[in-house]
């Protein structure tokens, strides 16, 4: 009975093609380029049907003609992606045809084997499991070429595009479940196999009325992520293929060493496929491989935005600070894992704001250069750090890159943020795990995404001082209402205490009011002298101060409460406030002690650079986050101390700075930290006044 139908479908197949042919060549399109691809694949079909219903479908002959068909039919599936008339759409797809070319010729190959070598039946069976292989790789393939045809078609040329692509995948689809069905039953299903002759005569239909086009050229835009999906798909798929092939190589083996080959190689297999397929180099490489070949661009440039302007505003965390949000919407554009991000300081130089998944990188005080800073500023330009190690140089970078950016091989990028010509910042990002080199694209879209970053964190740093100068203004009101108070209460014990002197009776009671009076008031009016000290007299009070002397008070000020020891006693002479220098000295230690164990000491370090004498607060505590430092450290009214009122480090800084001297801190989450408070000597001060001096009247 599947004989007779095969025959019977065999030459309505054959005489479907025919007149469908006869259709297109008088008919058709005469401009398609696909025009006599589709005839002459017509033609191979008929050929294959009346082989079929002549011989049967097992024949030699028939094997033979099956072959040219199908490469008849990846032809097609060839030319229809030049309908838009561009040479460079055919470019990337000659490669993919090509190797489905290629697996489709293996047939006949195939077919000599198992004439003429399979002579057992485990052979033979291993030759039919072989050619169904193939055959499924080819319709695979075929069909995953359909796929990007259409999804990359311009939307009003897809009806008239659709019957093709119908007819094409309506074969192609056929043809995987047929050679599917056969390797896993090992053999031919009879019903599918006397059938296939009506499918010719199916597919041979929509393709006469799809020979006719009225619309515009077709421009292919391929998807970019389901492009990439189908490559990986294809790309697991011959994995495994390949995995079954072996396996069924090995089970041919005599006995039991067989069986036990091939379950080894098969656990072993998957154990590689488990570890290897999701790896992000595979996918990094498959991503850039695929995107280097299919696509003109490299970016999606709607798809980058989306997701730069979604990081930017609210990320994985949105309790994360912009900092770390403005690295990654950076490096995630160029798939980089980590990063970094440099901000100019108080003193204008860069220095380390925040790190995105890059903590175990040693970053030094003073990271870039002023030189390089200003080249940056000026030229715009992003730095290609691996040119820079190749000994390409453009504009004279390779001289000032610092050493730990040359020795550090995952720094592949750094990234200059500027806002109206001014460096904002500065991103450096890793390699990312498909190593490349940057083009023209890159360094268009990072310098884009750069500027836009920019304005992000100026916009930012704008709010926080407008927000800090508000909290300033309610402060000082405050403060002031705080200063009256305080200010009448001395005026009235003061009184009190001038009257007690006169009226008093009780020579006793008196002697203990006005002694009690006297130093409540002296009190109240050095409360008010240290309230009303800062922003003026700093100067005043500048006389040459021993440093050690300082060191050692504070030293036995916290004795029997916290060990605090000295670790270098050079003495040094600097022009200061001694009462304010221990004042701030004070809060630095303190907060040092807090943020250390109850049995670990604190550590004071002096020492002299031949112009200013320092003095170094050395813990071994929690450490703090460079955003801390940077946004929170020397910010009033930020603590990270339930019930802190965040002045202290503030406090500190100022009367430091009103000496003329200057507090740097250095720290790292789970080491510790470093407060480095540093005055002029005594003997240099009147010097480096007049040098400041000057600088001011060249600069002004």
């Amino acid at each position: 009975m599947w004989s007779l139908a095969s025959f019977l479908f065999g030459l309505i197949g054959a005489g479907t093609c025919v007149v469908a042919a006869v259709w297109i060549l008088t008919r058709g399109d005469r401009d398609r380029s696909d025009r006599m691809a589709v005839i002459g694949a017509l033609g191979l079909s008929t050929l294959w049907c009346v082989i079929i219903a002549s011989i049967g479908a097992d024949s030699l002959p028939a094997n033979i003609a099956e072959v040219v068909r199908n490469l008849g039919w990846l032809f097609v599936v060839y030319r229809l992606f030049a309908n838009d008339g561009r040479h460079e759409s055919l470019r990337p797809i000659r490669p993919v045809v090509a190797v489905l070319a290629f697996v489709e010729l293996l047939q006949l190959a195939l077919l000599v084997v198992a004439i003429r070598f399979a002579i057992t039946d485990q052979l033979a069976a291993l030759t039919f499991q072989l050619m169904s292989m193939f055959r499924i790789m080819a319709a695979v393939g075929a069909l995953v070429l359909l796929h990007n045809l259409y999804v990359g078609a311009v939307k009003g040329v897809r009806p008239v595009l659709r019957w093709s692509a119908a007819a094409l995948a309506v074969f192609w689809g056929f043809e995987l479940n047929f050679y599917t069905v056969a390797y896993l039953s090992r053999d031919y299903p009879a019903e599918l196999d006397a059938v296939r002759g009506l499918l010719i005569a199916c597919i041979a239909i929509p393709l006469a009325i799809g020979s006719k086009r009225s619309a515009a050229d077709i421009r292919i835009r391929p998807s970019r992520s389901v492009t990439f999906q189908s490559l990986s798909l294809l790309i697991i798929a011959s994995y495994l293929l390949l995995m079954v092939v072996i396996a069924q190589s090995l089970a041919m083996l005599d006995g039991g060493i067989g069986r036990l080959t091939q379950v080894g190689f098969t656990f072993a297999a998957s154990i590689v496929a488990l570890l290897w397929l999701p790896s992000q180099r595979l996918r990094g490489w498959v991503k850039v491989t695929a995107v280097k070949h299919l696509f003109q661009h490299r970016y999606d440039y709607r798809a980058e935005w989306l997701r730069f302007t979604r990081t930017v505003s609210q990320g994985d965390d949105a309790s994360r600070p912009l900092q770390e949000r403005v690295i990654q919407a950076m490096a995630d554009i160029t798939d980089s894992p980590s990063g970094l991000l440099l901000m100019p300081g108080e003193t204008a130089a860069l220095e380390l704001a925040a790190a995105w998944n890059w903590n175990d990188i040693e970053v030094p005080a003073g990271p870039i250069p002023q030189v390089l800073v200003d080249l940056f500023e000026s030229n715009g330009f992003i730095l290609d750090v691996d040119d820079v190690r190749a000994g390409r140089d453009q504009h004279g970078e390779s001289a000032m890159i610092p050493q730990w950016i040359r020795e550090e091989e995952n720094v592949w990028a750094i990234v200059p943020l500027l806002h109206f010509d001014r460096l904002t910042g500065v991103i450096v990002l890793a390699r990312p795990a498909a190593p490349r080199r940057l083009d023209w694209e890159d360094f268009d879209l990072l310098g884009v995404v750069g500027q836009q970053l920019a304005s992000y964190l100026a916009e930012q740093s704008g709010q926080q001082a407008l927000m800090e100068s508000a909290r300033f203004d309610e402060f000082n009101r405050r403060i002031a209402f705080v200063m009256h108070d305080i200010k009448n209460l001395a005026s009235q014990l003061s009184l009190l205490a001038r009257n007690a002197e006169k009226h008093a009776e009780n020579p006793e009671f008196r002697a203990d009011m006005l002694v009690t009076l006297r130093n409540s008031a002296d009190k109240l009016n050095t409360l008010l002298a240290r309230l009303n000290r800062y922003g003026a007299g700093g100067d005043k009070k500048r006389e040459p101060t021993s440093l050690l002397d300082i060191a050692q008070r504070i030293i036995a000020q916290y004795e029997g409460q916290h060990p605090v020891s000295m670790i270098r006693n050079d003495d040094s002479q600097v022009l200061a406030d001694a009462e304010g220098v221990e004042q701030a000295l004070v809060h630095i230690v303190h907060n040092a002690i807090e943020a250390s164990d109850t049995d670990t000491p604190v550590y004071l370090d002096l020492y002299c650079d031949g112009v200013r004498g320092c003095i170094e607060v050395v813990d071994s505590g929690s450490g703090m986050s460079p955003d801390f430092i940077r946004n929170g450290l020397f910010k009033p009214f930020v603590s990270s101390k339930n019930g802190g009122f965040g002045i202290g480090a503030f406090e500190a800084r100022e009367i430091i700075r009103a000496m003329g001297g200057r507090l740097d801190v250095e720290s790292r989450e789970g080491l510790g930290t470093r407060f480095t408070a540093s005055f002029p000597l005594s003997a240099v001060a009147g010097y480096l006044s007049e040098t400041h001096s000057l600088k001011n009247a060249e600069v002004a």
